[in-house]
């Protein structure tokens, strides 16, 4: 909103800024974080009040866990109202590549509330199916692959490390493309089991995707260091700027002990927002490299279930991986701030395939 008013009206001095790309980042930050922390103990207390007993806590986990209950969840909500309200303030709402973004945010954020809700009601953490579940999120993300693609024609597949020809996937990119939304978003979402554990990392990827997006989305840039030139991709970065806002401001109460829990809500959008803006870049490589915390994640839980289904045994003490430490005897704010690091690292990883192509 504000970056239409700077192009229509003849804006002078500070208020020009507002024309500059790396002003409306750092703004965005600033009014998603100034939003959430305003936001936060109103609605966190909201939450509590309607929903009583909280987020319901599995019997079969972590003894440690059963000491959390009656924190409300559903956070997410909170989140996605400090990060849309300053995207449509700041961003450039003229480029499909901000809706496609959008439209990955809010049906992932639904799909998540109603599993959310579903869990509240019932008094239990199963939630809503998962074939349910998948379908919704593969037809939302297969939408959002249709767009960027409609918009950039480009449907190459770009390797990191890697300075020769794209691999060409044709009409099997929207398979890739909705495949990568949806499984990141689902990474996420088995990542948040422990307070703060997801959002740091979240937060940590945004930051290195601030600079991709940024990277990609001018033709110097992208020429001189060899990945892919879309044009208009820049102004993702005021995305990626919205979600740090709105995660630093949600990390401030979700810090241990945590007084509300992102839930299903929050990380299912959050993972898939990541995955698209990975989609747009053409950097979906490079995702797994930044998001590796996320992945090992999620391959915890496909390896225990692959392995316990066959042979009766498991390979991890429990899964995800994370509870596998606590089980362990590493204590939860150890295995989060550890993650934390590993996370930072796997960031600086990724960055680095940006030079040597």
């Amino acid at each position: 909103m504000l970056y239409w008013l700077a192009q229509t009206m003849d804006f002078a001095g500070v208020f020009n800024l507002v024309r500059y790309l790396s002003f409306r980042a750092g703004a965005t930050i600033a009014t998603a974080l100034i939003i959430g922390l305003l936001l936060g103990p109103r609605f966190i207390g909201w939450l509590r009040v309607r929903q009583g007993k909280g987020q319901p806590i599995r019997d079969d986990g972590p003894q440690s866990h059963l000491a959390k209950r009656g924190t409300p969840t559903m956070g997410g909500l909170m989140i996605l109202t400090s990060m849309i309200t300053s995207v449509l303030l700041w961003m450039d709402l003229s480029s499909i590549y901000v809706w496609a973004c959008l439209f990955v945010t809010l049906g992932f954020g639904a799909i998540g509330f109603l599993d959310d809700y579903d869990k509240v009601t019932k008094a239990s953490h199963k939630g809503l199916s998962g074939k349910m579940r998948l379908a919704f999120e593969f037809l939302i993300a297969g939408v959002a692959a249709w767009l960027i693609v409609n918009q950039h024609g480009n449907t190459a597949l770009y390797l990191p490390f890697y300075n020769g020809p794209a691999i060409e996937l044709g009409p099997f990119y929207f398979l890739f493309a909705a495949f990568v939304i949806v499984a990141f978003g689902n990474a996420v979402n088995l990542t948040d089991g422990l307070d703060g554990l997801a959002t740091m990392p979240v937060i940590i990827a945004c930051m290195a995707f601030m600079a991709i997006v940024y990277l990609v989305g001018r033709a110097d840039f992208a020429s001189y260091l060899g990945i892919p030139h879309v044009p208009g991709a820049g102004n993702l970065t005021i995305l990626c700027g919205a979600i740090i806002g709105a995660g630093l401001a949600f990390l401030w109460f979700n810090a241990p002990p945590a007084a509300v829990f992102m839930g299903d809500t929050g990380s299912l959008a959050l993972g898939g927002t990541i995955g698209v803006i990975a989609v747009t870049a053409h950097h979906e490589i490079v995702l797994g490299v930044i998001g590796g915390l996320f992945v090992v994640e999620a391959m915890s839980v496909i390896i225990q279930v692959f392995f316990y289904k066959r042979t009766g045994k498991r390979v991890f003490k429990m899964a995800p991986i994370h509870h596998h430490f606590e089980q362990l005897g590493w204590a939860e704010p150890t295995v989060v701030i550890r993650f934390w690091i590993i996370s930072f690292v796997l960031a600086l990883a990724g960055l680095a395939t940006l030079k040597l192509r």
